[in-house]
């Protein structure tokens, strides 16, 4: 039996609450993710999107609901949170079950055009440097000329004291927003495995294990130099808050 939409629409909202105790300003991150896309896209009659590591579709959704006529392909490999998504965020987009960065994802996505916008957010930190460098090379190369890659994510900088500084500015804000009132990551997990309705899904995503090619935390000018070398022409942070960033990357041409 397939998971109720009931089931589905709470353990998303759930999801959504569990979420805010880790991204600063996360809505407004959305909102400035949809700024940029809407802005590339303008004109065009049906853009076409590739969301990162959709999870249970929260930025798909508000990509949907801000650019009706574009096409959303979600991409994770988390069965559980991929399931959630195709069943209460359905008409969203088109979710893929397939690794980031690892052989053949991107013939898995089925794409039949260039990718007028790729956006992500707190994902792609997973990646190793060898696993990142990879993907954004994949990624410029599915991007039409002028197309974008937008990364939100939390991003160190360079040089301790600032990075200091910069997580204090963060934290500062959190406590502020109050966000430790909000179920934590391991909560929402623990409580995950006591609903009977998620246990296979659950199981298969325990199967499956970690990311293939998991690493450290790269510093945000890592990541531009990295774009850069991939064939980015230009990529810089149109938004920041603390060590918080919306990272945006065009490609060449």
């Amino acid at each position: 039996m397939g998971l109720s939409m009931a089931a589905a629409e709470s353990w998303v909202r759930r999801w959504e609450r569990q979420q805010l105790r880790y991204a600063v300003d996360r809505e407004e991150r959305f909102t400035v993710i949809a700024d940029v896309v809407e802005h590339v896209t303008e004109g065009q009659p049906c853009p076409q999107i590739l969301d990162l590591g959709c999870g249970p579709g929260s930025l798909a959704a508000r990509l949907a609901a801000r650019l009706p006529r574009a096409e959303i392909v979600a991409v994770d490999m988390d069965p559980l949170l991929l399931e959630l998504a195709r069943t209460h965020r359905s008409d969203a987009a088109r979710y893929v079950d397939t690794e980031i960065g690892a052989a053949g994802w991107t013939e898995d996505l089925g794409l039949r055009r260039p990718v007028d916008a790729a956006v992500s957010t707190t994902a792609l930190h997973y990646l190793s440097e060898a696993a990142l460098r990879r993907t954004y090379a994949q990624l410029a190369a599915m991007l039409r000329p002028g197309g974008v890659l937008i990364n939100a994510d939390h991003l160190r900088q360079t040089g301790a004291r600032h990075a200091r500084i910069a997580a204090h500015v963060g934290r500062c804000r959190a406590r502020r927003q109050r966000v430790s009132a909000h179920e934590d990551w391991d909560t929402w997990w623990a409580a995950v495995a006591e609903d009977p309705e998620l246990a296979d899904l659950l199981e298969e995503r325990e199967r499956r294990g970690p990311i293939t090619e998991a690493g450290d935390a790269i510093s945000l000018p890592r990541h531009v130099e990295l774009l850069r070398r991939a064939g980015f022409e230009h990529a810089a942070p149109v938004w920041q808050f603390g060590d918080s960033h919306v990272l945006v990357a065009t490609r060449a041409g």
